[in-house]
């Protein structure tokens, strides 16, 4: 086996061969869509573009603010009204 396939870039998959033996898979990582922790929709301003997420700088990673590329921003503004109300 070629050994840049057994990378921690790849994803392993175990699989079952039409023989009846299981080995492992070496797959192209999936980007997925990335959701809020909170209310579970999906982020504006996220990339889902291997080039900008692998090499990319951080700031174009990610939205930059206070959670940013973790929770959307109506549960960023409720989360702040509720911190500010009970502080005072």
């Amino acid at each position: 086996m070629v050994q840049n396939l057994k990378s921690r870039s790849k994803s392993r998959v175990v699989k079952r061969t039409p023989g009846g033996i299981t080995r492992v898979h070496y797959e192209k990582l999936r980007l997925y869509k990335v959701r809020c922790s909170i209310c579970g929709t999906l982020l504006n301003g996220v990339p889902r573009d291997y080039s900008i997420v692998r090499r990319g700088p951080k700031s174009s990673k990610r939205p930059e603010r206070l959670y940013g590329g973790q929770i959307c921003h109506k549960c960023l503004e409720m989360l702040l009204k509720v911190n500010i109300r009970s502080t005072s």
